[in-house]
């Protein structure tokens, strides 16, 4: 996932391809309850940021053409690609704002992970509800090994994506950004027991804190 050869300003272009019609990653993206099936992660806020996202009065959708351009500028678009769906987002410019142009990189990456993750939960986990943990924090991003057996699902330049069958079927996804130094893990998981999920994130805050040049991993 990396700048479109054709686009003029060199922004950033991410494709992944769904094995799903486009009327349903569409749907997945306008209905708003299943939108919290596969964007980000469970947090305080959660509800309120796909709000501003996908739902604000800044959004524009044409339904007709299957885009939707976003508050901040990013744009989806869906192609179809046989009984596939191509999905398409194109990022804004950077902006003359240096503060925000700071986290542009992290935004980057942030869409990557949220559009594997609508990419796992379509093919996979159909309208089930998920539950997740995330850790960040300065350092390198720990080997998934450590922590889980799995396969690897999707690979990025800066992102690794493990498909994890322990966690009913669940999705590992680990990143680092080396330009601030910082890392990621998002824990996606499908029907766990409260202490089933206690026992991952034990597990996980160890294996996270071991990685290297953690610093107050939590």
């Amino acid at each position: 996932m990396t700048p479109h050869p054709s686009d003029p300003d060199d922004t950033p272009v991410l494709v992944v391809t769904i094995a799903a019609p486009v009327a349903e990653v569409w749907q997945a993206l306008r209905d708003r309850e299943r939108v919290h099936h596969w964007h980000g992660w469970e947090a305080e806020g959660l509800d309120d940021e796909i709000g501003q996202i996908y739902f604000s009065d800044e959004v524009v959708e044409d339904g007709a053409a299957h885009t939707l351009t976003l508050g901040g500028g990013d744009r989806l678009e869906l192609l179809p690609d046989g009984d596939a769906t191509r999905v398409r987002l194109t990022r804004p410019p950077v902006s003359d704002d240096d503060e925000w142009a700071a986290y542009y990189d992290d935004i980057t990456e942030g869409w990557v992970t949220f559009l594997h993750q609508l990419r796992f939960a379509l093919e996979h986990h159909r309208d089930a509800p998920r539950r997740t943990l995330f850790l960040a924090g300065p350092g390198e991003a720990p080997d998934p090994a450590g922590l889980a057996d799995g396969s690897t699902w999707f690979r990025s330049q800066q992102q690794v994506g493990t498909r994890v069958p322990a966690w009913g079927d669940g999705l590992l996804v680990t990143a680092h950004i080396p330009a601030r130094n910082t890392a990621m893990a998002v824990l996606t998981t499908y029907g766990m027991a409260d202490d089933e999920l206690a026992a991952l994130d034990t597990a996980a805050q160890a294996w996270w804190e071991g990685r290297p040049g953690a610093v107050d991993a939590r």
